[in-house]
């Protein structure tokens, strides 16, 4: 097995579930949401939502890649095994795999845009563009498949690079320079959102508490976006979990990892929010935000243009730390189970990810809207892989929870966690029961072909998970 490998420090986990963590939804999605949907209540819900689903699972996925030592397959198959459960138990690790190869494909070309904006600001020629300037320029971005082909592949590679140099010398020494240089340019924007945008106008935009405007879509956004911004069910954590020290402190890490996420978006919302505020532009713009608005804001500001290349290199940064997490799950896997070095593993993994990646690519011009892909299928290549994303990682979740719920002994918990009973008890009642029930209501919720019928398809889904769990549980109890 390859990942006898630990972390050479064990500060370098926190790091790597960080970097996974942090990515393109920190700098856009969340800021967004929360003042679109009451603000402070959003943000409210969200903290919540991370105490009592997100972090139970977060420290169920870290313990499971601790405790079995290898990538997520085939720790899962190790983990089965050992604990005699069913071998269905094992499609953890296969969703999690596919989640991370999927997700790549499609986040790479998106990650890529930023490449593009990044050598249009430090170049300068979008200084003193207009509003209809910058956004023909982003539609042609998206009709070019040569251009978004090349950044995609250049993404891809760099990141390729990293993980194929290795854990310590690849990974872990690119997370320790990456990672402060994101903290650090992150500051340098919000001190020049501050100096030259609308601190004051962000600031009520995302922290206002305003309850009336927090929806029941608002609600399940919010729930939402807790799970998936801590890259859970996606397998990277269980696999860096499977390098973690067995000194660290899972409760510890798990709680900072979700404290510094929830920062980081937080400062990158008010630093973003101040500069369209403080250039008059509107909010609103969902996914454009970052391609459209930003610019223009950044073209009409004094040093914009090099403050904008900065910006675009933390969102470059970002990406590059969530991407490596994305390969290295699957790269695991193939290094162990088919002896591959590391280098062949990480070439196999991209290559076929990059391939899965053009037709994210055509999406937005070969195959857009009125071509006859989008008529068979309804929804263009890019929305279909998004939406087997949005099934597979909650299900992946829904399972963890379970497995670590009900399957892993109290001993094996408490070896683990190392707490008082209190915590565990705590912690082992969220994880049975109240994150299962919420992920799997976000899960359906957010399935197309189960609306209307959501709330007899979660008390479903949630008894037949019960009922499995139940019986794994008193065959532990029979065994001992």
């Amino acid at each position: 097995m390859s990942t006898h490998n630990v972390w050479t420090h064990k500060g370098t986990f926190l790091l790597a579930a960080v970097g996974s963590a942090v990515g393109l939804g920190n700098l856009w999605r969340f800021p967004y949401l929360a003042g679109e949907n009451g603000g402070g209540a959003f943000i409210l819900i969200y903290a919540l939502t991370i105490f009592a689903v997100g972090i139970p699972i977060l420290i169920a996925e870290i313990m499971l890649g601790r405790n079995s030592r290898r990538s997520p397959i085939m720790g899962m198959r190790f983990l089965t095994r050992t604990h005699q459960t069913s071998r269905a138990w094992e499609s953890i690790g296969w969703l999690g795999a596919a989640s991370a190869f999927i997700i790549l494909s499609f986040y790479s070309v998106i990650a890529g845009w930023a490449l593009h904006y990044t050598g249009k600001m430090l170049t300068g020629s979008l200084d003193g563009a207009d509003a209809e300037t910058i956004a023909a320029g982003f539609d042609a971005l998206l009709a070019s498949p040569p251009l978004l082909a090349l950044y995609h592949t250049l993404f891809i590679g760099a990141s390729a690079l990293i993980v194929g140099l290795g854990i310590h010398r690849g990974i872990e020494n690119g997370l320790r320079i990456l990672m402060p240089a994101l903290f650090v340019i992150l500051m340098v924007v919000l001190v020049y959102a501050a100096a030259i945008g609308d601190l004051g106008g962000a600031a009520d935009f995302l922290f206002t508490f305003h309850v009336g405007d927090l929806s029941l879509e608002g609600w399940l956004e919010a729930m939402g976006q807790s799970f998936f911004t801590l890259s859970l069910g996606m397998g990277a954590i269980m696999a860096y979990g499977a390098y973690m020290s067995g000194e660290a402190s899972l409760t510890r890490t798990a709680f900072t990892i979700a404290v510094v996420d929830t920062g980081v978006a937080l400062i990158a919302g008010l630093a973003i929010f101040a500069l369209v505020f403080g250039a008059g532009l509107d909010p609103a713009e969902g996914p454009g935000l970052m391609f459209v608005t930003l610019p223009l804001a950044f073209a009409e500001m004094p040093g914009g243009p090099l403050l904008g290349g900065i910006f675009f290199i933390l969102v470059l940064g970002a990406a590059i730390s969530s991407s490596i997490s994305l390969i290295e799950p699957v790269a695991a896997f193939l290094v162990e189970r088919f002896d591959l070095s590391r280098p062949q593993a990480v070439s196999a993994m991209v290559v076929a990810s990059w391939a899965l990646g053009l037709l994210t690519v055509f999406s937005f011009n070969l195959m857009a809207e009125g071509t006859i892909f989008h008529s068979l299928f309804g929804r263009s290549a890019f929305g279909l892989l998004e939406l087997l994303t949005n099934i597979f990682m909650p299900l992946g979740g829904l399972l963890i929870a379970l497995f670590a719920g009900w399957a892993l002994t109290h001993g094996e918990v408490m070896k683990e966690m190392r707490t008082n009973e209190t915590w565990f008890r705590a912690w082992r009642f969220l994880v049975r029961f109240v994150a299962p029930a919420a992920v799997a209501f976000v899960f359906l919720r957010s399935v197309p072909q189960v609306e209307g019928y959501w709330i007899p398809s979660i008390g479903a889904l949630v008894i037949v998970g019960a009922f499995a769990a139940g019986r794994t549980f008193l065959a532990e109890r029979r065994e001992h």
